[in-house]
């Protein structure tokens, strides 16, 4: 068995773990990170960039959003099902939090909403190559390099194990190295950052109640399989739900032109089994609210459908909706990625010269369907009476060939799981907190309730760089306490 010692042992290298591992080296202590892949970043290296409230950026940019503006709106968002306490932290630093990044190296493109509703909260992370996604890659690498200036230790391909504890206090952390021997850490302090559940099927369907790969299509990034919410949960955290971070899934797109998913996930008519409209198509673009009213339908699946004519509208002046995702408003190569998946088989695109065509294929309610097109039709010459439709988005449906796609519930992984309170420490089922146990991002991130608040874009990599940092200030705090007595 390898023994070493430190102060403080961080449990996985994305950007909550590696926040920590910086943030409590620069308050002095020593620290150790325990990585299972043989890189750090983990998922946060295909995002794009941090929340931030008050910031210089949206100063600049005339964006009135304020920390008290921001923490009623998500408080009001879940109905005070969460923690106040840690949101108001979260968010009070959350300005502070850009500066500390910029003063590594970090540089932003700005302040961007994510789609029309939402308020311009994402910091994009500047690169080399644009706006667009893995840009938070370049944050995660600064943040790697201030930490390996500050004499951080990194144990690459050395997953973590067990939390050690003794007379209630944690004592050191064991893992196994990638030649299959043990490790031991003995320590004062360990910060679980472990990023979540989400490839771990029994987990998320035991946990959740979803399949993933059956009605659940999230992102599944190898590695994550709720290894820290279980230590926690081992050494006596309390139990808290696991949650899916939803984003709305378009199936079968992912190997055709990025012009197929940008028509599809415009706010045209959606429909579900029964060939019935299920929303105000507006919002489709916050895919959480979408990837919700999926879960909620038929066989958890919903239809987003177009005809010829709202495609060449398209190709001739542009989407109607842009986001940093998906920039560029020309999709003229529609037809060719309709034709590519026609040609691969692809079962989750359809195309018909017939609405009754178009729903045998899909396999809803024919009659119903027509009747349903033919309303939405008649909305679109005056205004939209089912489910009250910005005018500008009522496109009828005319002309074919008519195209349509599912749309399935999906996600960022799991959310939640571990109990922590506003200074990131673990707390067991009394709400005591675990004497050197913190925890933050994913695994304890608890502050959404049953829906990801998107209209304060950012959120998801927010938490996990404040939390991280959070948990990191406490352990120094803590040990510094230690070291007095």
């Amino acid at each position: 068995m390898k023994n070493y010692e430190t102060q403080v042992v961080v449990i996985a290298a994305g950007p909550s773990g590696l926040s920590a591992a910086v943030q409590a080296a620069e308050d002095g202590t020593s620290v150790i990170v325990l990585e299972k892949s043989a890189t750090v970043g983990g998922a946060a290296n295909m995002g794009m960039g941090p929340l931030g409230i008050g910031t210089k950026y949206q100063k600049r940019q005339m964006i009135d959003i304020t920390v008290e503006r921001a923490f009623n709106m998500f408080m009001e968002y879940t109905h005070y099902n969460v923690d106040a306490r840690l949101v108001k932290r979260y968010f009070e630093q959350s300005a502070e939090t850009i500066e500390w990044l910029e003063d590594m190296g970090v540089e932003f493109e700005g302040a961007f909403p994510y789609f029309p509703q939402s308020e311009a909260t994402w910091h994009i992370v500047k690169t080399d190559q644009g706006i667009g996604p893995r840009a938070a890659s370049f944050m995660n690498k600064a943040l790697y390099e201030r930490a390996q200036e500050l004499a951080v230790k990194f144990l690459l391909e050395t997953p973590a194990k067990k939390i050690m504890m003794e007379n209630g206090k944690v004592a050191g952390v064991l893992a196994t190295d990638k030649s299959g021997e043990e490790v031991l850490i003995s320590c004062k302090a360990a910060i679980i950052c472990t990023g979540g559940a989400g490839s771990n099927k029994e987990f998320i369907k035991e946990q959740t109640g979803f399949e993933l790969g059956n009605d659940l299509f999230s992102f599944a990034i190898p590695g994550l399989a709720g290894d820290g919410i279980k230590m926690a949960w081992e050494a006596g955290a309390g139990k808290m739900p696991v949650r899916i971070e939803m984003a709305a899934s378009i199936e079968g797109v992912e190997e055709l032109p990025g012009s197929v998913s940008n028509v599809f996930i415009q706010p045209n008519i959606l429909v579900n089994m029964l060939g019935k409209r299920i929303m105000n198509e507006s919002y489709m673009q916050n895919s959480t609210y979408l990837s919700n009213v999926a879960a909620h339908q038929k066989n958890k699946v919903c239809f987003s459908i177009v005809d010829n004519s709202i495609v060449k509208y398209y190709v001739r002046h542009g989407v109607d909706n842009v986001s940093l995702v998906r920039t560029d408003p020309d999709v003229s190569d529609f037809y060719e990625g309709i034709q590519l998946a026609q040609e691969n088989g692809n079962t989750d695109i359809y195309t018909a010269d017939t609405i009754p065509a178009l729903a045998e294929k899909m396999g809803v309610n024919v009659e119903n369907l027509v009747e349903t097109i033919e309303d939405y039709n008649d909305y679109c010459d005056s205004t939209d009476e089912e489910f009250f439709k910005e005018k500008r988005y009522l496109h009828p449906l005319i002309k074919a060939p008519y195209y349509a796609v599912k749309v399935r519930p999906g996600g960022y992984g799991t959310v939640g799981g571990i109990r922590i309170n506003e200074n990131c420490e673990v707390c067991d089922d009394a709400f005591e907190p675990m004497i050197g146990l913190y925890a933050a991002g994913a695994d304890s991130c608890n502050i959404y309730d049953d829906s990801y608040m998107f209209l304060l874009p950012g959120n998801s990599m927010g938490y996990a760089v404040n939390t991280g940092r959070i948990a990191g200030m406490s352990a120094v705090e803590f040990i510094e306490d230690w070291n007095a007595d």
